[in-house]
Parts: C-alpha cells; sequence; structure tokens
C-alpha cells in the first residue's frame, strides 16, 4: 500500500458515517477530534494531518506542515477567507456548498407560496376571528404561474429554487458572475439543481442586478457575503422594485441593507419579505422588523435538516475520492473573490 492519508475530522460526525469514509480507501487514517478551538487537537495530530474536515478549527500554519486539504462544513465562508494558514499557496480550501441546496430551495418555495397567497394577512384575519367584506380583493393571490422570480446568485440554492419552480408555470431570471458559462462545475448532488443552466429564461450578469430587478414579482437573494456582496441590495436597488414585489433573503446578513428594506417598508415601496438571515444575529427585540406587516422573520434556520451530516459526508466522500485520484476538488474556495 501506498503512503498513508492521515484525515482529522474535528465535527462530532456519527460512528455511521466515519465508518462510511474509511471504507473510501485502506489509505485513509481518519481520526476524529471534537474541537472548538486549535489548542483541542494535540500537536503531535496537528503535525500529521493530511486532510482536515471542520467547522472553523484551523491549526496554526507552522503547526500542520503536512496539511494539503481543508473541507469546511458549511458553505458560507467569510470568516475564514482571511485566516493566514489558507494563504499557504499548497493548502487548497473548499466549501461545502450544494449539501444545503435542497432544504434550502424548499424553504425559499415556501415563503414564495406563504408571500404570494397572503398567508400573513390571513393569520391575522383568523386571529381577530374576522370573516372580511373585501376578502376577495383582499386576500387575492400574487400567483407565481406566469409571475417573474429573480434569483440573485445563481449558485447551488438559486438553481434548485429554479428546478422546483418549474411546475408552477414561472418565469425565472437570475443573475450570475460569468454569464459565460452558465453550466454548474461544483458538486451536484443526482437530480438536484441545473447542472447546464437551462432552467432560467434569462441569465443577468451581476452589473445589471437593477435591469433584472425592475422585471420581478419576487427576489430571492442566494449570493455569499463577499466585500463585493456586502450592502448589495440597499436604496437604489429597493427603489426599482415593483411596489407589488415580495423578497426572499437566504444570503448573509449584510447582504441586504436592513436599514435601506425598513425605510422601503415604511414607504411602502415593497410589499413583504421573508428573511432568514441579518446582519446582527440574534435580530435583537429592538429591531423594527419585528413588527412589521406582510414581514417574516426566521432565526438562520433555512438550512437547517435532519440530514446535514449524511449531506455533507456525501460530498466530503465525493471530494476524497477526486483528491485520491488526483482530480480537481468541487467547490474550491478562491480567497480573492471570497468564496
Amino acid at each position: 500500500m501506498t503512503n498513508p492519508i492521515e484525515v482529522l475530522i474535528t465535527m462530532p460526525f456519527p460512528e455511521h458515517i466515519v465508518a462510511g469514509l474509511r471504507e473510501i480507501s485502506p489509505r485513509l487514517v481518519i481520526s476524529v477530534q471534537k474541537a472548538t478551538k486549535q489548542e483541542d487537537v494535540p500537536l503531535d495530530l496537528w503535525e500529521r494531518v493530511e486532510i482536515l474536515y471542520t467547522n472553523r478549527v484551523l491549526p496554526i500554519p507552522e503547526q500542520a506542515p503536512r496539511l494539503r486539504w481543508v473541507q469546511f462544513h458549511w458553505a458560507g465562508v467569510e470568516h475564514v477567507v482571511d485566516e493566514p494558514l489558507l494563504a499557504k499557496p499548497e493548502v487548497i480550501a473548499t466549501s461545502l456548498s450544494g449539501a444545503s441546496a435542497p432544504q434550502m430551495a424548499e424553504y425559499v418555495l415556501m415563503q414564495l407560496l406563504t408571500l404570494g397567497h397572503r398567508l400573513p394577512d390571513l393569520m391575522t384575519s383568523q386571529k381577530r376571528a374576522e370573516w372580511p367584506r373585501d376578502r376577495w380583493d383582499r386576500f387575492a393571490p400574487l400567483e407565481l404561474r406566469q409571475n417573474v422570480v429573480g434569483i440573485v446568485g445563481y449558485g447551488s440554492i438559486g438553481r434548485q429554487v429554479a428546478r422546483l419552480l418549474q411546475p408552477f408555470g414561472a418565469i425565472v431570471l437570475a443573475t450570475k458572475r460569468d454569464v459565460r458559462h452558465p453550466e454548474d462545475t461544483d458538486y451536484i448532488p443526482e437530480g438536484i439543481g441545473d447542472p447546464s443552466g437551462s432552467l432560467v429564461h434569462r441569465l443577468y450578469p451581476a452589473e445589471a442586478l437593477r435591469s433584472m430587478l425592475k422585471e420581478c414579482d419576487f427576489v430571492v437573494i442566494t449570493v455569499p457575503k463577499t466585500p463585493a456582496t456586502s450592502g448589495l441590495i440597499s436604496t437604489a436597488e429597493l427603489a426599482v422594485l415593483k411596489s407589488t414585489a415580495f423578497l426572499i433573503d437566504v444570503s448573509r446578513g449584510g447582504v441586504v441593507d436592513q436599514n435601506a428594506l425598513i425605510q422601503a417598508f415604511r414607504e411602502r415601496k415593497i410589499a413583504g419579505a421573508a428573511l432568514d438571515v441579518f446582519p446582527e444575529e440574534p435580530l435583537p427585540a429592538s429591531s423594527p422588523l419585528w413588527k412589521l406587516p406582510n414581514v417574516i422573520i426566521t432565526p438562520h434556520i433555512a438550512g437547517n435538516t435532519l440530514h446535514y451530516d449524511e449531506r455533507a459526508a456525501d460530498l466530503f466522500a465525493a471530494n476524497l475520492r477526486r483528491y485520491l485520484t488526483g482530480q480537481t476538488l468541487y467547490n474550491r474556495i478562491e480567497l480573492g473573490r471570497g468564496y
């Protein structure tokens, strides 16, 4: 057998998942060391590790001379892109983009239907034990069929949203950093997403965001948090939306300018929103967002699922096989772009 490869997992994966990873190759020597900080891992283990699977626990560069690849447990990696370890040219870093796409896309679909079919207003009416005389007008839905859903960021989540929207007959638009290459070359679980980029009616370059927003009845924000996307949706972008439009944000706190959004609601420039991410989390009880009509607030749970560890392990296993055979790894993080 060729030289063994030391793999360290700092997450508390169940034993059956770890056992499945060990079956990939006899070369893999997998250790599980639950850790919340670098000091929780013995120095002799850091010195041997070649592959690290972690949430955010990273060694000091000098402690891990053999480290060649870091697989992170989350899709969002804005909290680690400035780590000195990742600046080493011999260290590859990958994200978990794609593993949370199924549940996050279902969350988006739920909120599209919830807002479009006036469920918040219906629940308010129920609490008041009202049977409104103007119910036909008040609760007239904004249907998905033949209306425009604009997806800001056509990555794994946005592509699965586009897939789920196909039976509804919605017109799907999306922005993408590189519209010349609509295909998805990162990790895609079988039967998920839009690998060829054919499920979207039109792709817009990032610079044409406002042109797309003007067309939208629903807007879904799925971009990663980077210096380029911080405050991406602010006063100017909200101003071009239809006053009847709804916004769903499952990106990262700070991509949508919270103060600009609050002002847009106060001026009735937007019809409603479903927000799962915020610049400050937990969202303070003093935030005006809690009391704004037709705003649904959820506590950053869109990516939650009972199957997260299994889906994470599937991606890690796929990348382990690629590593062993010298192939390019899925979801490589480019530090210059921030994801």
